[in-house]
């Protein structure tokens, strides 16, 4: 049944400095390369290179970005017959890297605002059949929750970044994958759905763990934390009352790039879900995809 993607596709504008400016300041950059980006087509390149079969939802422009947004799916065998052009232009991100591998990035989602309701709508057989759904938030809201409640296999729900979606499509989600500052976010939103405040969200530290603890009682029935090169934490609820935090270690490796490691995580994790994985093993083969995604530039390979 394979995964279906309902995502993001952007064209992303890299460019390496020495440092970050501070604002306000110029610096000079080193250069400048155009690759293909955008959370969801990210994704679904990362599902494809371990063996899922790969369906992308998504939209482009006419414009000159289209084919170079195109391409890493191309090249990884994606379906892309779910991928429509639009009036609005291709998305674009312009991403600075520095020398220590750390990145900045504004975005101009572009043609990604055209994938609403009703776009997504019109995807309802793909959804329907598919083992797993990956949604993000560089979409609207409401494409987010419209794929959300048309699939029938298991969602995973990447709320990066931190947007705001309905306490339904929160539940929905097996798992959350969040950050730290997402899963104290997404927190926030199932407790404001029932009226209430949640401590995590006013924890300055160890905030992201309370917050795992807090969505898995209010019924998300798995949360994965990303927490970087500290790998991942994965909470599930226990028989009877009690959550279970289990914490998967990363690799150590030399940072070249952490652009995109976030999604070759859960690409990986799609993909080991579509195979049958359990949630913990899928974890584990996420934690691994983004080490090794940090050791190359960009958030798609390029061969």
């Amino acid at each position: 049944m394979g995964v279906v993607v309902v995502g993001s596709i952007n064209v992303d504008l890299i460019v390496r400095a020495r440092r970050h400016p501070a604002p306000g300041e110029t610096v000079l950059g080193r250069d400048l390369e155009v690759r293909p980006g955008g959370k969801g087509a990210n994704q679904a390149v990362a599902a494809a290179a371990r063996g899922a079969s790969v369906t992308f939802i998504g939209a482009v422009g006419s414009d000159e970005f289209a084919e170079p947004a195109q391409s890493g799916l191309r090249a990884a065998g994606v379906d892309l017959t779910g991928l429509v052009t639009v009036a609005a232009p291709t998305g674009l991100a312009v991403v600075t890297v520095d020398d220590g591998g750390e990145n900045s990035i504004v975005v101009i989602p572009g043609a990604n605002t055209e994938l609403d309701r009703d776009a997504v709508a019109g995807h309802e057989a793909r959804l329907s059949q598919a083992a797993v759904v990956v949604l993000q938030g560089e979409i609207p809201r409401e494409g987010v929750e419209e794929a959300a409640r048309l699939a029938q296999g298991r969602v995973v729900l990447n709320l990066a970044p931190a947007v705001e979606v309905s306490a339904a499509t929160l539940r929905r989600a097996d798992p959350l994958v969040v950050n730290e500052h997402e899963a104290v976010h997404a927190a926030a939103l199932l407790a404001g759905s029932r009226g209430s405040t949640p401590g995590a969200a006013e924890a300055p530290v160890g905030g992201g763990l309370a917050a795992m603890r807090e969505l898995v009682s209010d019924g998300v029935p798995s949360v994965v934390m990303t927490a970087g090169a500290a790998g991942a934490y994965l909470g599930r609820s226990l028989p009877g009352p009690g959550v279970e935090v289990t914490h998967v270690p990363a690799p150590a490796v030399d940072v070249v790039d952490t652009t995109g490691a976030g999604d070759a995580f859960v690409g990986a994790l799609a993909a080991a879900l579509d195979a049958d994985a359990s949630v913990e093993e899928a974890v584990r083969r996420g934690v691994r995809a983004g080490a090794d995604a940090v050791r190359t530039t960009g958030a798609q390979p390029t061969s």
